[in-house]
């Protein structure tokens, strides 16, 4: 066995229970696991200086649709776009070879924004999963079910079969994991979902992906049949510790101890919802009640951004307009949201996180050197308020570098950028020709 990998001369922030920040830090890696860490004299190792910069937790997305880069800044300021853009050429359009472009130029930019694990629930999924594991990321991958037309199945039965063959190709990845991913209540109904509950049991180690009281029809839809959207989930058996409740914008307080009561985790998406005008989630009422709660970009249609960092200040910002002060949600609290926090929310804190050992070195390397980010008193509200993803200066998973000195080691950058220009042409002409979106 090689000698372990040993940073220094770096500010450690762990995210472990008790925030422990060590200036003048280390941290040992052996093979894929942190083994040590500690502050001043580094032990001897394979040493590489940081130079001072700053050490910490890669971030998590608990929701994301990758392969919608092909589909940013499309339809931005019209409120149907949905109907009149997203469904229309994913069904005329989306092929797997194209939602493979899409998900690399993500992966490309989420690790430059130092994101090492995300939660994808789109179409194609098995070979968004390929992307994933080429790029050197953590990742769950969500087969979505619907029942308008997919891109990539005809019927409900041919949706579940391909749900199987994603979770037979990633039984055994150390990285990767498949996920059902029912698109919403209102575009599912209660007899799709109490089949993925079912398929769920069946499955306990592979989570559950959906978008849930998200928008007004939504509510409007579940009122007709006399509940909360929320409570439909519930009764459909879908509301467990398994779920992934993506945006939650419009619970009640009874929805909210459904919700804390069932263990169901949520994805926070304050970039998409805002740009939405969908008004804002009830974040601090959840955490209150002890959900576990992940900061999410959402899809680069939606958010724009891949990395969390752009969802730090909106994120901050909603909660305490809202709310009129300006301490509703702390800097503090974010980044947790953004790390260990999120981990819990797709269910892997044991793993992944917080710096500790035992834990996957999972891990960024952050400057915090610039003019913008001085004097720094507290270095949460300086990540959140004053960090840019351009910051990142390195990326590393399960001990693999896959970005240092801000070039990607595991993706031809130059390539995938160019592939993905080319297709989005394509995908321009052919938009162009289905006449979407007049």
């Amino acid at each position: 066995m090689s000698d372990p990998l040993i940073l220094h001369n770096c500010r450690l922030l762990t995210m472990d229970a008790e925030l422990t920040d060590f200036s003048g830090g280390w941290i040992e890696i052996t093979g894929d696991t942190i083994t040590r860490l500690g502050m001043g004299t580094p032990p001897p190792g394979n040493r590489m200086d940081m130079g001072g910069d700053l050490i910490m937790p890669g971030m998590v997305n608990p929701h994301c649709h990758m392969s919608m880069t092909l589909f940013r800044g499309l339809g931005e300021d019209v409120d149907d776009r949905l109907f009149r853009y997203i469904l229309p050429l994913e069904r005329g359009l989306m092929t797997a070879d194209l939602a493979e472009a899409g998900a690399t130029l993500a992966a490309v930019e989420m690790i430059r924004g130092g994101v090492t694990t995300v939660a994808d629930m789109y179409y194609f999924e098995d070979r968004i999963g390929q992307v994933i594991d080429r790029a050197g990321m953590r990742g769950i991958v969500g087969q979505t079910l619907a029942n308008f037309e997919a891109p990539d199945h005809k019927t409900m039965d041919e949706g579940f079969a391909r749900l199987d063959a994603l979770a037979d190709l990633y039984k055994d990845h150390p990285r990767i994991t498949a996920s059902a991913a029912p698109h919403a209540p209102y575009s599912t109904g209660i007899e799709v979902m109490e089949r993925v509950a079912a398929w769920s049991d069946a499955h306990p180690d592979s989570p559950v992906q959906m978008h849930l009281a998200e928008t007004k029809p939504e509510l409007d839809w579940a009122a007709e049949q006399g509940a909360t959207t929320v409570e439909l989930t519930d009764r459909a058996g879908l509301l467990t510790d398994r779920l992934i409740a993506a945006h939650v914008m419009y619970p009640t307080e009874d929805d909210m101890d459904l919700i804390a009561e069932s263990g169901t985790h949520v994805a926070y998406n304050a970039r998409s919802n805002g740009k939405a005008g969908r008004g804002v989630a009830p974040i601090t009422a959840l955490r209150a009640r002890g959900v576990q709660v992940g900061i999410a970009t959402d899809g680069p249609m939606s958010g724009n951004t891949l990395d969390l960092f752009s969802q730090f200040a909106p994120a901050v910002m909603f909660q305490n307009i809202a709310q009129g002060t300006r301490s509703a949600l702390l800097a503090q609290d974010v980044v947790r949201m953004a790390t260990i926090e999120g981990a819990a929310t797709l269910r892997m804190d044991d793993r992944i996180g917080s710096l500790e050992p035992g834990k996957q070195a999972d891990l960024i390397r952050v400057s915090i050197r610039d003019p913008r980010q001085q004097p720094i008193y507290d270095i949460y509200s300086m990540l959140v308020y004053a960090t840019m993803p351009t910051d990142v200066q390195a990326t590393m998973v399960a001990g693999h570098w896959l970005m240092q000195d801000r070039t990607v080691a595991t993706l031809d950058v130059d390539k995938t950028l160019a592939d993905f220009l080319q297709t989005a042409r394509l995908f321009k002409i052919n938009m162009a020709k289905l006449d979407i979106g007049s």
